[in-house]
C-alpha cells in the first residue's frame, strides 16, 4: 500500500490544518511555514502528483484551482491593484516541490520581488 502524502492526510483530517476554504474538489489552508504574511495552499482532493503529471482530463480541476485562488485572494482583500498577490506552482525537485501532491500557493501581504530566487 502506498503511503498517503501529507496533503492527503490533511484532506482526510488525520493532520490538523487551518482550513480557509473547502469544496468538493479542493481544500485551502494556511501554510505552516509561511513565506509571506498571507501564504495559503490550495490542494486538489484528487491526488495529482505534480503539474507535469496532469493530463487533459485534469483541465477542469486545474482551472478550478486557479479560480478558487482568485476568489480566496479577493475575499482577503488582495485583488486590489495596490495590494496584489502571487500564485506559485512548484514542480519537481529543482522547482521547489517538497510534497508530491499538486498544490497552488497564494502569497500576499508584502511586496514580492522578481525574480523570486
Amino acid at each position: 500500500m502506498v503511503e498517503k502524502t501529507l496533503f492527503e492526510k490533511i484532506i482526510d483530517r488525520e493532520i490538523p490544518a487551518e482550513i480557509v476554504y473547502e469544496d468538493d474538489l479542493c481544500l485551502a489552508f494556511n501554510d505552516i511555514s509561511p513565506q509571506a504574511p498571507c501564504h495559503i495552499l490550495i490542494i486538489p482532493k484528487k491526488p495529482v502528483s505534480r503539474l507535469a503529471e496532469s493530463t487533459d482530463k485534469d483541465k477542469e480541476l486545474l482551472g478550478h484551482l486557479l479560480l478558487r485562488a482568485k476568489e480566496i485572494a479577493d475575499n482577503l482583500g488582495f485583488s486590489d491593484e495596490d495590494q496584489g498577490f502571487r500564485i506559485v506552482i512548484n514542480n519537481g525537485k529543482n522547482g521547489g516541490e517538497t510534497v508530491p501532491h499538486l498544490h497552488v500557493h497564494i502569497l500576499a501581504g508584502r511586496p514580492l520581488l522578481w525574480p523570486p530566487g
